[in-house]
């Protein structure tokens, strides 16, 4: 009984292994990438929302107080 759980253990180990092994291979780059693309993303949002209040003339206040609603969150 304990030699039958032991094994399972170490397989479920090496089959994490493995996957980590594969999704640093082939997916680590995919996911930062688009990760770092959100961030910029974000930030150009957030200039354009609130561009007013540093003095960037943007967008007309009235468009950005229609997408104000979406920046509340953060």
């Amino acid at each position: 009984m304990d030699e039958k759980k032991e094994n399972k253990k170490r397989y479920g180990s090496i089959k994490n292994a493995i996957k980590d092994f594969v999704y640093g291979m082939a997916a680590h780059d995919m996911v930062t990438y688009s990760l770092r693309t959100r961030m910029h993303m974000e930030n150009l949002f957030m200039l354009i929302v609130m561009g007013d209040m540093l003095g960037i003339p943007v967008l007309p206040p009235y468009y950005s107080l229609r997408l104000l609603p979406h920046v509340v969150p953060m």
